[in-house]
């Protein structure tokens, strides 16, 4: 499994504060980029894997409205954010 528990924890401790805090916006966009990022990989290789592209377009979705939700609440923290992550914007 690519995603285990210490990595999860490790997103967390980075981005949310700490380990516990796993409801934090800037966490929940770190682990969505995260996944996003290895299905991106795997979707380099299996091209014609349609329920894969559709779970990564759901999870493009999340992260853009966690966003969104980020720059209406604390514009400093969401431009950090991009800005950590690579994220084009």
């Amino acid at each position: 499994m690519y995603l285990t528990t210490e990595k999860k924890q490790e997103i967390f401790e980075k981005f949310g504060g700490n380990a516990a805090n796993t409801g934090s916006t800037e966490g929940q966009i770190a682990l969505f980029s995260f996944r996003i990022t290895n299905l991106t990989e795997h979707l380099k290789q299996h091209r014609k894997d349609e329920f894969t592209h559709r779970a990564l377009l759901q999870l493009i979705g999340k992260r853009r409205r966690l966003l969104d939700y980020l720059k209406k609440k604390d514009i400093v923290k969401y431009r950090e954010l991009i800005k950590e992550l690579g994220i084009r914007k």
